[in-house]
């Protein structure tokens, strides 16, 4: 399937967007548990975890999805592919293991820490609403890199559908 020229420029908006407001909400998460581990206040604690839980809750994983969804509209829908550059390839499964550490790291710690907090009781652990954060933050500043310099060429099956494209009375290759 190859997207139409509207269809692709529409596609890359989306996922552009979506990918620069997880980077965001990310860094605000950092933010938020970085005040939350260095006040002497309940209140900014409390106040931090709170916010913490409503990105989480609220709009981690439709971003998320998000932009999972339209990496993959656009790299099977382009001359790009899913599995014919490294770093498309390298972008998708970087993308499918934060959004898998959202559901299953960042959002149980953050509930956990917010449960806390809410009952009363101090921070459990700061390193759960530090770590995540720090982690997916460090992911999506590489996913952003390798987007813009596009390094380490094709995997073998591009270079094999490569090579078949060029060869006389051979039939173009299915995307992907």
């Amino acid at each position: 399937m190859k997207l139409s020229r509207p269809a692709r420029r529409a596609s890359l908006v989306v996922h552009v967007v979506a990918s620069a407001s997880w980077l965001g909400l990310t860094l605000g998460l950092l933010a938020l548990g970085t005040a939350a581990n260095t006040t002497g206040s309940a209140a900014t604690v409390e106040a931090s975890v709170r916010a913490m839980k409503l990105f989480a809750d609220r709009l981690l994983l439709p971003v998320a999805f998000l932009t999972l969804l339209s990496g993959l509209m656009l790299s099977l829908g382009t001359p790009w592919g899913l599995a014919r550059h490294r770093w498309v390839w390298t972008k998708f499964w970087l993308t499918l293991a934060t959004t898998t550490a959202t559901v299953f790291a960042l959002r149980p710690g953050v509930d956990t820490a917010a449960a806390a907090v809410a009952a009363g009781h101090p921070l459990p652990d700061g390193g759960d609403v530090l770590m995540g954060p720090v982690v997916s933050l460090s992911a999506y500043v590489f996913m952003t890199v390798i987007s813009i310099l596009k390094p380490w060429g094709p995997t073998r099956r591009g270079r094999r559908l490569r090579v078949a494209a060029r060869q006389p009375g051979t039939a173009a290759p299915a995307r992907g």
